[in-house]
């Protein structure tokens, strides 16, 4: 109780609350003849603490020199005589009169806070005692504890095994530039087990910040941990569960690609990265407050060398050495190495396909099969490729190239609507040469002309009728067709005419088209 001397190590003088182990040191060494501001120097206490512990002991009769020398249990066993409570009788009597409500505190403590059981029996039962005194009350006399007033300290981390990530806003940038007025929030990772801390500032926080960030943390520890511990963010977990969580796609590629577990914390629960959380309010106060920045670039580079200048140089809070030291000595080599590969940052997206055959994806368009219009599909934009998923199943890929935002592949439109795009020229003169030289030689005197696309759709019908006549007569009757007019149309013509009867004879004839030949002529005559 203030103001009394207990059992429990305690002493008060004039209200104020004292360790007895303090008040035994101090008297013992002001018996024995020292002055008051020698034993403040030695004892690291204030003077005037020693002056209110002295005056007690000064008034109880107690001189420096005088009397036989007292050892520390006989100082202690004096404690109460030497300081008590300035109101002798007011403290008894209120614990009086909240015995008569014990059954009703305990009843209420079941459920709720002290605060709210002090503040229902002082309305509804008209309990006049201090919250101050109710809690004291409570602290000695019942001594109550929920189970959800325990804190249960984590086993110190191993080194090597778990890092914790976060987002903290740091405050406002005005780029000195442009006067624009920027919220710059911090990505921070820290090291369970050595306390290392890599801090980056960042404008967006989006999915490429977020993943930029992870690679630059790991070349700055020179490894990657075990387990990384998150919050439930977008661009890490799109669907919070405690048990079955859906972690992004981008950001699992990154956890596959270095061999990192990825573990995300219950939602609304900062104990369960209580590392990184505190790091929060140091970072922002010893890294940014005070400080002007030209530009984000400056921001990252003065913030990796606060990172090695300031916060390693800090002293661990549970082992010897400062942060860097502890982080050399035994975790950098207890990290994971690095893949030889660097990672390849990426975008995942969900897109329809359009009906001209193309999905849009960040002001990109790429196209796919055709077949696919109107389905929606998984789009994976990486720094040098694009890949097109229907499930699990790799549809299209595109390379991408600087400063192009249309991929079309013509293969991916059906062959009759993109017929004509795909048939120059150049293919006119290839195909016909696989059909035949007299197909070959009708082409080229079609292509010959001054503006050889006039008579292209001639040339790309001529090799089409490839498709429903066999090539040997296609051929002849190019032949024909060359000695006549050279046309198209003769072609057809001559292709439309029954093929002769192949009798072993030869039938040349320069009879006009109205004569058929003698078979037609003696048909029905016997």
């Amino acid at each position: 109780m203030p103001g009394q001397c207990s059992n429990r190590g305690e002493s008060a003088v004039a209200g104020r609350r004292f360790d007895v182990a303090d008040v035994v040191e101090v008297l013992q060494h002001w018996q024995a003849g020292r002055g008051t501001r020698e034993l403040s120097r030695s004892l690291g206490m204030g003077r005037p603490r020693l002056r209110r512990i002295l005056r007690s002991a000064w008034a109880s009769g107690v001189r420096p020199g005088h009397g036989p020398t007292l050892s520390a249990r006989e100082w202690r066993e004096r404690c109460p005589d030497l300081f008590h409570s300035p109101h002798p009788g007011r403290e008894p009597e209120r614990r009086q009169r909240l015995s008569s409500f014990r059954e009703a505190i305990e009843q209420g403590l079941v459920t709720n806070t002290v605060t709210t059981v002090w503040q229902r029996l002082h309305d509804e039962s008209g309990l006049d005692i201090s919250l101050s005194t109710f809690r004291r009350y409570v602290r000695d006399e019942i001594r109550m504890v929920r189970p959800e007033d325990v804190t249960v300290r984590k086993q110190p981390a191993v080194p090597g095994e778990v890092a914790e990530v976060d987002y903290g806003r740091l405050g406002v940038w005005t780029d000195p530039v442009t006067g624009g007025r920027h919220v710059v929030q911090a990505f921070v990772m820290t090291l369970c087990a050595s306390r290392r801390v890599f801090v980056m500032p960042v404008l967006r926080c989006d999915q490429e910040a977020w993943t930029r960030c992870h690679v630059a943390a790991f070349c700055f520890f020179g490894g990657a941990p075990q387990q990384i511990r998150l919050d439930n963010l977008k661009t890490g977990v799109i669907r919070p569960d405690l048990y079955d969580p859906q972690l992004n796609r981008s950001y699992a590629e990154l956890a596959a690609h270095y061999g990192v577990l990825l573990d995300p914390c219950r939602a609304a629960k900062p104990k369960d990265k209580p590392q990184v959380e505190r790091n929060m309010p140091y970072v922002r106060d010893s890294f940014w407050k005070g400080r002007e920045f030209s530009g984000v670039e400056q921001m990252e580079r003065e913030a990796v060398r606060w990172c090695e200048r300031i916060a390693d140089r800090r002293p661990h809070r549970h082992l010897t050495g400062t942060v860097g030291e502890v982080f050399t000595r035994l975790e950098q080599t207890a990290l994971r190495a690095l893949p030889a590969e660097p990672f390849e940052m990426a975008h995942w997206a969900t897109a329809t396909v359009h009906p001209d055959c193309h999905i849009q994806v960040r002001g990109h368009r790429y196209s796919v099969p055709w077949r696919l219009v109107g389905r929606q599909l998984d789009v994976r934009v990486g720094e040098r490729l694009v890949t097109i998923h229907d499930g699990g199943t790799l549809v299209k890929a595109h390379l991408r190239r600087r400063g192009e935002r249309l991929y079309t592949d013509p293969e991916d439109f059906p062959e009759q609507k993109i017929a004509f795009l795909l048939r120059t020229p150049a293919w006119c003169r290839r195909r016909a040469a696989e059909l035949g030289p007299e197909v070959a030689a009708l082409v080229d005197e079609m292509l010959a002309e001054p503006a050889p696309l006039s008579r292209l759709r001639q040339a790309q019908g001529l090799v089409r009728l490839a498709e429903s006549h066999p090539r040997e007569r296609l051929d002849a009757a190019c032949r024909r067709a060359r000695e006549a007019d050279g046309s198209l149309r003769t072609v057809r013509n001559l292709l439309l005419q029954p093929p002769p009867a192949d009798d072993g004879r030869t039938h040349q004839s320069d009879a006009g088209a109205f004569l058929h030949g003698e078979q037609t002529l003696l048909e029905g005559v016997k």
